[in-house]
C-alpha cells in the first residue's frame, strides 16, 4: 500500500472521529476502523486513543478490544470499507426494543437497507450480515457500516435519525409503518449494486467510488 494512500486513510479516520464526536455518535466505548484497499489491513482506534493503529486482520482478530469485531465484519463483507461501533443514544436504545428496525424511510432503505438480527459477538455475525444491511446491533451497541468512510459517517447519522423516530414511536405506544415492499425492493437492489461494485474495487486493490444519489 502506498504511503500516500495510508496517510490519507489515517487522516480520514481522524476527521471521521471528529465529525462523529460532534454529532454525539462517538461516545466512550466507541470504536472506528477503515479498511485499507491493498492487503488485509485496517486502521483501528477507539474513544480512548489519540491516533489509530494500522493492524493486519490476523493481529486485529487476536486483539483484546473491539478490533476482532471490526475484522470479522470485513472478513464477512468484502464490500465494507468503514465500521463504527458505538453510535448515538437512540441507536443504543433500539437494543431495548428488539434490536432491529423496519425500513421506514426512502433514504434508509437506499443506504442502510435491512437490519439483520442482533448478535452478541462474532459467532453469528456472518449470518446476520448476509442481508447486506449497513446497520446492526452487536452486544447491545449499534454498528454502522459503509463502503467508504464518508458513506459510513452519513449512514451513522441517518441511522440515528431513523432510530430516534422508531424508538420514540415504540416508547409512546405508537405504530410504525414500513415502506411499501416495492419501494424497499427497488432501493435495496440499488444498495446491493453499490456493494457489489465496492467489493470488486477492493478485490482490485482500489478504493470504492462514493455512493450519494438515490
Amino acid at each position: 500500500m502506498r504511503a500516500a494512500t495510508a496517510d490519507a486513510l489515517r487522516d480520514a479516520w481522524i476527521e471521521a472521529r471528529h465529525r462523529l464526536r460532534g454529532k454525539g455518535l462517538f461516545p466512550d466505548g466507541a470504536s472506528l476502523s477503515l479498511r485499507c484497499p491493498q492487503g488485509a489491513t485496517l486502521w483501528f482506534g477507539d474513544a480512548h486513543g489519540s491516533l489509530p493503529a494500522r493492524l493486519d486482520f490476523a493481529g486485529a482478530v487476536a486483539s483484546t478490544d473491539d478490533a476482532p469485531l471490526h475484522a470479522a465484519i470485513y472478513l464477512a463483507r468484502p464490500d465494507v470499507g468503514a465500521v463504527l461501533l458505538g453510535g448515538g443514544g437512540y441507536g443504543r436504545a433500539l437494543a431495548d426494543f428488539g434490536g432491529t428496525m423496519p425500513q421506514l424511510f426512502d433514504e434508509q432503505a437506499r443506504h442502510i437497507g435491512p437490519m439483520g438480527a442482533p448478535v452478541d459477538g462474532t459467532a453469528s455475525l456472518s449470518r446476520t450480515l448476509r442481508t447486506g444491511g449497513n446497520a446492526l446491533i452487536i452486544g447491545g451497541r449499534p454498528a454502522c457500516l459503509g463502503i467508504t468512510c464518508e458513506r459510513m459517517v452519513l449512514n451513522a447519522e441517518l441511522f440515528e435519525k431513523c432510530a430516534k423516530a422508531c424508538v420514540l414511536a415504540l416508547a409512546t405506544g405508537g405504530g410504525i409503518q414500513p415502506l411499501p415492499w416495492w419501494v424497499r425492493l427497488v432501493a435495496n437492489r440499488r444498495l446491493m449494486k453499490d456493494e457489489k461494485r465496492a467489493a470488486l474495487r477492493f478485490s482490485q486493490g482500489l478504493m470504492p467510488e462514493e455512493s450519494r444519489g438515490y
